[in-house]
């Protein structure tokens, strides 16, 4: 009797023992495990619309434009692309692009590179510059004499900027800080993160009679200035406040 029960217990072991087994490989589509992230193809060719290209000069100014067409010959070799109201390419990661080659369709050839590795492509070159230039510098004028400076321009009365730029972009920071320290106040747009901002920009610019400026791209009061030059906003900053006055 005993063994009878044994065996009947084996075989409804053997039985249900399959079915409730889990498998022995994980299944990729149900793994926690994060995916690594990466930016989906993107093809760009001489006529694609939407474009915003920035290259880099040989002095580490950034320069934006929006047709292939419009980089000149030394900065055709590393461009970041940026499409017009799509995120990709805007974050931690980004297009790059070599205008020199084309593939059998006409395409250009894209890489993708971090954001800090893009923005030292401008910064190395920033660098070799100064240091050619060092010997030539002129000193920088006394902290008491910019300080006392900054507080007769503040005196005078605020006025409004608006700078079109992208975070990227040291000189458009270091402009919004000459700008606040002389007492305007300023509004920022990311022309990349910003396809409204991006338009009204160029539309400024258009009106302006100027096309393919570098960022940044500053509005003060109506007056259009493009890059940062602190000599050009001093005199923008003047005739604005003598215009409100």
């Amino acid at each position: 009797m005993f063994r009878r029960l044994l065996f009947s217990v084996l075989l409804l072991t053997l039985a249900v023992a399959p079915g409730c087994r889990k498998p022995t490989h994980a299944d990729p589509g149900d793994s926690a495990a994060p995916k690594a992230t990466a930016l989906p193809t993107l093809t760009v060719k001489s006529d694609t619309p939407n474009l915003l290209l920035t290259w880099v000069d040989d002095k580490g100014d950034f320069h934006v434009v929006d047709k292939p067409a419009d980089v000149p010959a030394e900065g055709r070799a590393q461009v970041r692309v940026v499409v017009a109201g799509k995120e990709p390419g805007t974050g931690d990661q980004v297009y790059v692009a070599n205008l020199n080659e084309t593939a059998a369709d006409g395409s250009y050839r894209l890489q993708t590179l971090s954001r800090s590795a893009w923005d030292e492509v401008g910064a190395s070159r920033r660098k070799a510059r100064l240091e050619a230039l060092a010997p030539a510098s002129a000193a920088p004028p006394s902290e008491p004499a910019a300080s006392a400076r900054a507080q007769t321009k503040a005196a005078q009365g605020a006025v409004l900027a608006i700078i079109y730029g992208a975070s990227w972009c040291k000189p458009c920071h270091d402009a919004e800080a000459y700008l606040r320290q002389h007492g305007a106040n300023v509004i920022k747009k990311d022309i990349e993160e910003n396809e409204a901002a991006a338009t009204e920009m160029n539309q400024k610019l258009s009106r302006a009679g100027m096309r393919g400026a570098s960022i940044p791209v500053i509005d003060i009061m109506g007056r259009i200035l493009i890059g940062f030059s602190p000599a050009a906003l001093d005199r923008a900053l003047e005739a604005a406040r003598g215009s409100t006055l």
